[in-house]
């Protein structure tokens, strides 16, 4: 299962659980937002690594840099792009 596919299973579920979705805000919080993030997804089944979650974000940042503008130094700054632990928790207070 993909990290993307992890994620969202993740919301789907957050969404249907008061709960669970405290618990992952929450994170944000903790003197290991990331670690425990990741202890959350694998409670309810979808294991996900620290560097699972860093490395796909910082994987489809990439793509994106270099699709603009042939990816030289005028790709414009996305700032957060990559960031897919701080993107879920956006999307997940709305």
């Amino acid at each position: 299962m993909t990290v993307d596919e992890i994620l969202n299973n993740m919301k789907i579920k957050a969404r249907a659980d008061e709960t669970l979705r405290s618990r992952l805000l929450a994170t944000r919080h903790s003197g290991n937002p990331l670690g425990d993030f990741c202890a959350i997804c694998a409670e309810y089944g979808f294991p996900l690594s620290v560097m699972d979650l860093i490395e796909a974000g910082e994987a489809d940042y990439a793509a994106i840099k270099r699709s603009t503008n042939g990816g030289g130094e005028n790709s414009p700054v996305l700032d957060g792009e990559d960031d897919y632990y701080e993107m879920f928790l956006a999307e997940l207070a709305r």
